[in-house]
C-alpha cells in the first residue's frame, strides 16, 4: 500500500511540473507574439524616412558596434558563453532556445533585422544586437540612450526597430 501511495505522489509532481512547463511556455509564446507584433507595428510606422550626407551635420560618432556584437556572442550565444542559461533568463525573460527562435523568425519576417553591409562594404549590426535592443526596450521599457550602451546603436536606428 505504501508503494502505491508512493507511485501516486511521484506521479501527481510529475503532472504538477508539466503543468507548470506548459503554463511556462504559453506565457513566453504569448511573450514572442508580443515582441512579434510591436516589431510589425513599429516597422509600418518607420517607412519613408531616410538621411544622407548633408551640410552641417555632425559627424557620425564610432560606438566600436563590432566589438560589441562580438561581446553579446561571447557573453550568451557561444557554448562556452560568460553567463549561464540561468543568467540569460534573468536579462531577456526568456530561455536561449526562445530567444534563437525568436531571432529566426524575426529575421524571416523583416529583412531589417538580418545582418547586411552598409554603402561602403561594412558589416552591420549583428541580428543578436537588433533583438537584443528590441527585447532590452520591451521587457525593461529601456530608453534609446539605454540601449545605445548596451547594443552599441545610434538613437535612429533603434528608434527604426
Amino acid at each position: 500500500m505504501e508503494d502505491f501511495r508512493r507511485c501516486l505522489e511521484r506521479q501527481e509532481r510529475e503532472t504538477n511540473e508539466r503543468n507548470r512547463r506548459a503554463d511556462e511556455i504559453n506565457e513566453l509564446q504569448r511573450q514572442v507574439e508580443q515582441v512579434l507584433i510591436a516589431v510589425a507595428l513599429q516597422d509600418e510606422g518607420n517607412q519613408g524616412r531616410r538621411h544622407g550626407s548633408q551640410v552641417g551635420r555632425l559627424r557620425n560618432v564610432d560606438r566600436h558596434m563590432h566589438s560589441r556584437g562580438k561581446n553579446i556572442l561571447e557573453d550568451y550565444f557561444i557554448p562556452t558563453s560568460l553567463y549561464s542559461d540561468v543568467d540569460f533568463r534573468k536579462r531577456f525573460r526568456m530561455q536561449p532556445h526562445l530567444f534563437n527562435k525568436v531571432m529566426h523568425d524575426i529575421c524571416n519576417y523583416d529583412a531589417y533585422f538580418v545582418q547586411k553591409c552598409n554603402a561602403t562594404g561594412v558589416l552591420g549590426l549583428l541580428s543578436e544586437q537588433k533583438l537584443t535592443a528590441v527585447i532590452r526596450m520591451l521587457a525593461y521599457e529601456a530608453s534609446a540612450d539605454q540601449v545605445d550602451e548596451i547594443a552599441r546603436m545610434g538613437k535612429s536606428t533603434t528608434l527604426r526597430l
